[in-house]
């Protein structure tokens, strides 16, 4: 669905000016700005993750010295339980402003919001040409109706199209309707997911090495759990990709664009070689 980012400046002022608009976060009129409920000061404080994480989960470490002289340490809970998919990757903390406009296109209907949160995934995506087919991550049918939309096929989609990757959204379901993981303490998300997912057509991802696309990374129960369902109907590896993440706000750097933060030089031998 195109929004308003799509259309040219003098329009947009246009538009806004017979139908006015404010900033979601510090309530300036919106002008010209090309993302729809923000102005663009605010947008651009959108944060990055910090550059140390795990090389398994993209956990952050409280210190940058834990990769300094070990790029591919794993942190702990990797280490004791490695999780069902081989690699994840999340791209931005999940702080205001993206926290706002993740909740606007999920939970209140802001479609338009698609085109900047892809373009954030978009710009900032992890070398990814072993992959063979994407998947969202599923809604069960209660909330899909109820929400009319999986916020993480549309993502899952625009990612598609720009590397020309097909993607599956029928043949990984989820069986089981649960209570939605963010009122749920560790321990209940894990037994709250056990078998939630199904494979219909498992033929399909034999050896198939699948990018599991989703909104939000909380503790990670979901992605392993769809990985796990993955694996076992016989797909090859199983990557994560998630556009933002809860993590604790003292984590989180300065707000100052830093370079790309996967090296186009990093392969999927590189990945296995330090797993």
């Amino acid at each position: 669905m195109a929004g308003l980012s799509s259309i040219p400046g003098f329009l947009r002022r246009a538009t806004r000016f017979f139908l006015p608009m404010h900033c979601v976060i510090c309530a300036s009129p919106l002008k010209d700005d090309p993302v729809p409920h923000f102005c663009t000061g605010c947008w651009s404080t959108v944060q990055l993750m910090p550059p140390a994480r795990c090389a398994r989960c993209d956990r952050p470490f409280v210190s940058s010295i834990a990769t300094l002289y070990s790029p591919t340490h794993v942190c702990q809970p990797c280490a004791k339980h490695p999780p069902s998919y081989t690699r994840a990757w999340t791209l931005y903390p999940y702080t205001p402003p993206l926290q706002d406009a993740i909740r606007l296109f999920k939970y209140h209907g802001k479609v338009s919001l698609i085109a900047p949160l892809a373009s954030l995934i978009i710009d900032r995506l992890p070398p990814l040409s072993f992959v063979n087919l994407i998947m969202p991550v599923p809604l069960n049918r209660e909330r899909l109706c109820q929400r009319e939309f999986n916020q993480s096929l549309l993502l899952a989609d625009r990612i598609g199209r720009h590397l020309n990757i097909p993607v599956s959204y029928t043949n990984l379901v989820r069986v089981a309707s649960t209570p939605a993981q963010t009122t749920l303490s560790r321990k209940n998300r894990l037994r709250n997911l056990r078998r939630a997912f199904a494979v219909r057509h498992p033929a399909q991802l034999i050896n198939k090495s699948v990018l599991l696309v989703d909104d939000v990374f909380t503790t990670g129960t979901t992605a392993n759990e769809c990985a796990r369902t993955l694996r076992r109907a016989g797909s090859a590896d199983v990557f994560v990709l998630t556009l933002a993440r809860t993590i604790d706000m003292n984590l989180i750097p300065d707000r100052t664009l830093s370079p790309h933060p996967y090296p186009v030089e990093q392969t999927k031998g590189h990945i296995h070689a330090h797993l």
